[in-house]
C-alpha cells in the first residue's frame, strides 16, 4: 500500500514541463543553494530550481565550478528540497563524478536522488557523455542535458566567451542536442550560444530547451539567483538582467545596524524584555 503525504506531491514534474512547451508557455528556472532562499523563490512560483555547481562560485568563493564535491552538492540539494513545495528540483552532477565511467555517473546520480531527495540531475556534454546519460536513465533518474558553454570545461575553452559561432561547433551542437533527446533527456540547457542557433535547436527538439545567454526563442530561461538579485556585482554579461540591487540594500542595512549598535540606539526600550 502506498501512502503519500500532501507535501511530497510536487506540482511541477518533467511531464508538465513537456506540456508547457507544447502549449507555448515559457519555463522559468533559477538557481538556489540553501533552504531560506529556495523557500522564497519556490513560494514566488518558479517552475524549476537548479541546485547548480555554480554554488562553487557564489557560495564557496571558488574561481570555477570544478572544486565543488559530490558531498557538497548533496548538502546544498538537501537544504533546497526541504524548502520546496512546488518547483521541480534539478541537481548538477559536479565535475569528476560522471566523466570517468557510466558506472560512476550512475552511482553519483543515485546518491543525489537518495540522499538529497532531488527530482532530476543535470550533466554537461553531448556525445562524449552518451553512455553516462543512458546508464543514469536506465535507473529511472530523469536527466537534463547542458550544451554550449559548459563551465566544467572552462580550462579546455580557455574563456567564457560565446560558443558555437563557428559552423563546425554549431553543427556538433545541433547533433548533440538531437542525441541527448534520443537518449531520453527530459530537457536541455543551452548556455551562451548565438540566439539563432538556440532557436533552431528549440524548434528541432520536442523536449524543452532552457537558455542562459541563448536569446528569447527557446522554451524557458535560467539565471543564477545571486546575479539576477544583484548580490554579485562583478559579473555583468550582456544576457543578465538585474531585478533587484540587494548588494546595495544589504550593505545599507548592515551599515545602519552597525551605526545603531555603536550609538546605543539598538536595542531601545521597546526591544528588551
Amino acid at each position: 500500500m502506498s501512502v503519500h503525504k500532501s507535501r511530497e506531491v510536487k506540482k511541477i514534474t518533467t511531464h508538465q514541463l513537456q506540456e508547457m512547451k507544447l502549449r507555448g508557455e515559457k519555463i522559468t528556472m533559477l538557481t538556489a543553494y540553501d533552504y531560506s532562499m529556495a523557500r522564497i523563490i519556490d513560494g514566488a512560483g518558479i517552475d524549476v530550481i537548479l541546485v547548480g555547481d555554480s554554488a562553487s562560485n557564489v557560495m564557496a568563493g571558488n574561481e570555477t565550478t570544478l572544486p565543488i564535491t559530490l558531498d557538497q552538492m548533496i548538502y546544498h540539494a538537501t537544504s533546497v528540497v526541504k524548502a520546496v513545495k512546488r518547483a521541480l528540483v534539478v541537481v548538477d552532477i559536479p565535475f569528476g563524478y560522471y566523466q570517468g565511467s557510466s558506472g560512476e555517473a550512475l552511482r553519483s546520480s543515485i546518491r543525489i536522488m537518495k540522499e538529497s531527495g532531488g527530482h532530476a540531475v543535470k550533466l554537461e556534454g553531448g556525445s562524449e557523455v552518451k553512455d553516462s546519460v543512458l546508464r543514469i536513465l536506465s535507473a529511472g533518474v530523469p536527466v537534463m542535458g547542458h550544451l554550449g558553454l559548459t563551465p566544467q570545461s572552462i580550462y579546455k575553452f580557455g574563456t567564457y566567451s560565446v560558443r558555437a559561432r563557428e559552423q563546425a561547433e554549431a553543427d556538433k551542437l545541433l547533433e548533440d542536442a538531437q542525441l541527448l533527446q534520443e537518449c531520453g533527456c527530459f530537457a536541455l540547457v543551452l548556455e551562451k550560444i548565438p540566439a539563432e542557433l538556440a532557436r533552431k535547436v528549440a524548434a528541432n527538439l520536442h523536449i524543452p530547451v532552457i537558455g542562459i545567454g541563448a536569446g528569447p526563442d527557446v522554451d524557458g530561461q535560467v539565471l543564477v539567483m545571486q546575479d539576477m538579485l544583484g548580490i554579485t556585482k562583478e559579473f555583468q554579461p550582456r544576457f543578465l538582467r538585474r531585478y533587484a540591487d540587494l548588494h546595495t540594500l544589504i550593505t545599507g542595512a548592515v551599515g545602519q545596524y552597525i551605526e545603531d549598535v555603536k550609538s546605543r540606539d539598538f536595542p531601545n526600550q521597546d526591544e528588551k524584555y
